[in-house]
């Protein structure tokens, strides 16, 4: 019974998590031959000012950016 945690920033559409959600139980059905009623999915969504790369806080780096493209 796979169990897969996926950390994304906050933004995202319902249903760009459900395209993620399917695509992730598919592979794993494909991948290891599980059942898709087996395969557990939590997404974990975090405040991009709570997440930085190169000492730069990611809200700093792309303000709007993400609104902007939807995701």
């Amino acid at each position: 019974m796979p169990f897969v945690t996926v950390q994304i920033a906050k933004g995202h559409s319902i249903e760009k998590k459900r395209e993620l959600a399917k695509a992730i139980t598919d592979t794993l059905v494909a991948t290891m031959g599980t059942k898709p009623e087996w395969v557990t999915v939590h997404i974990d969504e975090f405040e991009r000012d709570n997440w930085a790369v190169g000492g730069t806080l990611h809200s700093d780096k792309h303000k709007g950016r993400h609104i902007e493209k939807g995701i």
